[in-house]
């Protein structure tokens, strides 16, 4: 069964000057506004298409991961994953940095460590993003 996502964006004005909201269509979570200063500068309380990308990626990869763990016989007390997206205006995202801490009762750091990797090459949303490097760090404790 195929399952389809919606969000919107509504734009006005210019790249510089500009603004849009972007609605979350299919959850109806509160919409967030978009800048290009809140993209390629601070975000003074506004999101980015990298920030979107990025909270995709930590929920997808946090999934995945305790996913594999389940098949391995495993169950997480906890997983808390972020995502820092790198943005170079001109040149487009360039990089991707997953970091993971993890409490995981009875797996040893070898076997933690393969299938934290196992995740971030076969999340989906890693798998959409192959174009750029994605890194990941996964401390176990």
């Amino acid at each position: 069964m195929s399952v389809t996502r919606k969000a919107s964006t509504r734009w006005t004005g210019d790249l510089q000057s500009g603004n849009g909201v972007t609605s979350f269509v299919s959850s109806g979570l509160a919409d967030a506004p978009v800048t290009w200063a809140s993209r390629a500068n601070e975000p003074e309380g506004k999101t980015s298409p990298e920030e979107l990308i990025a909270a995709a990626h930590t929920s997808c990869f946090s999934m995945a991961f305790s996913a594999a763990l389940g098949k391995a016989g495993y169950t997480p007390e906890e997983l808390v994953t972020e995502a820092a997206v790198d943005f170079k205006p001109g040149t487009g995202i360039t990089g991707i940095a997953l970091t993971v801490r993890a409490v995981i009762p009875g797996i040893e750091t070898d076997e933690f460590n393969e299938i934290a990797n196992g995740a971030k090459e076969n999340c989906p949303v890693s798998q959409a993003l192959k174009a750029v490097p994605i890194s990941l760090e996964a401390t176990l404790g």
